[in-house]
This record gives structure tokens, C-alpha cells and sequence, in this order.
């Protein structure tokens, strides 16, 4: 499917890129991306956590793991 409305972007000057290339690239990017507002997590209350299952097999397979790697 083509897309007609898209605009395509300048060719690189340098081919090859290299860290200036790609700085200018962050550079103008940067504008399109803004960072939403941060929202604090509130606590959830444990009697509102239901509705996890874990199938015997895998708590088996769990449970065989060591906590810290061997």
C-alpha cells in the first residue's frame, strides 16, 4: 500500500553517518517527541489483586529454580 501523503525525508549528506549525522538527526526529532506529564502510582489495596493463576506445572518449574542463579 503507498502512502501519498507522506513526505519523504532529505537524503543523509554524509552516507556513511557518523556521530555528528546522527546528533542532528536526535536534534531534530527531539521537537516530535514530548514526554507525558508523570502520574504517581497509587497503592492498590491486596483484597482489589484477584484473578492470578499459575498452572501447577509452571509453579513446579518455579519452585525447582534457585533465587540467585548457579
Amino acid at each position: 500500500m503507498t502512502n501519498l501523503g507522506a513526505v519523504a525525508a532529505p537524503a543523509p549528506t554524509d552516507p556513511e553517518g557518523g556521530l555528528a549525522s546522527l546528533r542532528g538527526d536526535c536534534a531534530r526529532m527531539a521537537p516530535h517527541w514530548t514526554a507525558p506529564d508523570r502520574i504517581a502510582a497509587r497503592p492498590v489495596s491486596p483484597s482489589r489483586i484477584h484473578g492470578v493463576t499459575v498452572p501447577p506445572g509452571s509453579a513446579r518449574v518455579l519452585d525447582a529454580m534457585s533465587d540467585y542463579g548457579d
